[in-house]
């Protein structure tokens, strides 16, 4: 079967079997999250300490992805990643027992919280760098498009899901389907290839670092496409912490109100991933980044008026939208630009700016909730991401 041109990079066997798979996994991982999320506001109705999971989970990412892009450089990416589907499976089991047990507290999901976050930290670089392997680069934009499509996809349907189970069953089953779901793609790796890996130059493994960060500074589109991604990661994709939040105490939702509003924004997402997917250009000009970065702020921004679920909706909508097109963008623009015994590297960069800086940003829009209320951690976030954006398009400029 020839899929189309929207659909090509599915042309290839090996990525075909590895997002199906995927696909399954993020749905029960979307799941899982909203299963957490909740857990943690039963346990403590805080949105402080809400927050501060997410600060713990996405840590590892923060302090350890530049080094472990150089592991994916080094290392057959499969293994890595068939390691971190076992220890991500075992996680959610873990978590499910003390649950069940009645023995969970909110220390124990932190905990599980930095081991996820660290077994991650090794994943997503091996993880987008694999990627461009079973595809190549002439169907890269669209395999990160397709990738894209299929995350937020599960964004739609696993709150959704999740909300409904939720309500009926309590969180442990969202925490056992995850599991499974992770095995598959465990079980699934293992039909894959194992992955190349860079050739050894009698370099160390802090030469090599020092190496991919070299080349992104003195890259400036590199630069600049990593300050983008910073703004919008560090104000707009804290939706973990701030859409349970505007359920509970804006608008006044239950668990299944919770995973409607995660199902809107995850809508807008891919609408925004398949956009890039089926655009024609080898790449998104800057030009047209930077105003997707804008409108995901100003969406952000937005929110901080919404006061009825009919607000609330179309402007997660609208910010999914505009923050995914600018996201899947900004992976494309560094495989691309980034030389193949680098990309690894440049992929650390990505989890870095992408999952890394979460850890901030979730905690300030928890103590900010906590403090004035989750519609004034609205306005400071798309006030501050805007005037950031606008210093980073000035200085490109001057150029």
């Amino acid at each position: 079967m020839i899929f189309p041109s929207g659909l090509r990079a599915l042309n290839h066997g090996d990525f075909r079997r590895f997002f199906v798979a995927q696909l399954a996994a993020l749905v029960s991982g979307w799941m899982h999250t909203v299963a957490q999320s909740w857990l943690v506001l039963q346990l403590t109705d805080s949105p402080l300490r809400l927050g501060l999971i997410g600060t713990l989970q996405f840590g590892p990412i923060l302090l350890f992805s530049i080094v472990t892009g150089a592991f994916a450089d080094r290392l057959p990416k499969r293994r890595v990643l068939f390691v971190t589907q076992l220890t991500l499976a075992a996680l959610a089991l873990v978590l499910a027992a003390l649950v069940v047990s009645g023995r969970v507290r909110y220390w124990h999901v932190g905990v599980v919280a930095v081991l996820a976050g660290l077994a991650q930290a090794f994943d997503m670089p091996a993880r987008q760098s694999y990627m461009a392997e079973m595809v190549g680069k002439a169907d890269l934009v669209n395999a990160v498009a397709l990738n894209s499509a299929a995350f937020n996809a599960a964004r739609i349907v696993g709150p959704a899901v999740a909300g409904l189970i939720i309500a009926r069953f309590g969180v442990v089953p969202a925490f056992v389907v995850n599991a499974l779901g992770i095995l598959a793609v465990g079980l699934t790796l293992l039909t894959l290839p194992g992955g190349r890996v860079a050739a050894r130059r009698g370099t160390t493994m802090v030469e090599e670092i020092a190496e991919g960060l070299s080349y992104a500074a003195r890259t400036p589109v590199i630069r600049l496409v990593l300050g983008m991604l910073l703004v919008v990661s560090i104000t707009v994709f804290n939706f973990t912490v701030y859409v349970p939040l505007l359920a509970r105490h804006v608008l006044g939702l239950g668990a299944e109100g919770f995973g409607f509003l995660m199902a809107a924004l995850g809508v807008g997402a891919v609408a925004g991933a398949l956009t890039v997917g089926f655009w024609r250009a080898p790449e998104l000009p800057l030009s047209g980044m930077l105003t997707a970065s804008a409108l995901a702020l100003a969406g952000l921004l937005s929110l901080s008026a919404a006061r009825h679920v009919l607000v609330a909706v179309p402007l997660l909508f609208v910010t999914g939208f505009f923050g995914l097109v600018l996201v899947a963008s900004c992976n494309t623009r560094l495989q691309l630009a980034a030389p193949d015994e680098l990309r690894g590297r440049m992929m650390s960069l990505y989890a870095l700016v992408w999952g890394g800086v979460f850890p901030i940003g979730a905690f300030c829009v928890g103590a900010m909730s906590e403090a004035w209320g989750v519609s004034t951690a609205f306005a400071v976030s798309g006030t501050t991401g805007l005037t950031a954006l606008a210093a980073l398009t000035l200085w490109w400029r001057s150029r």
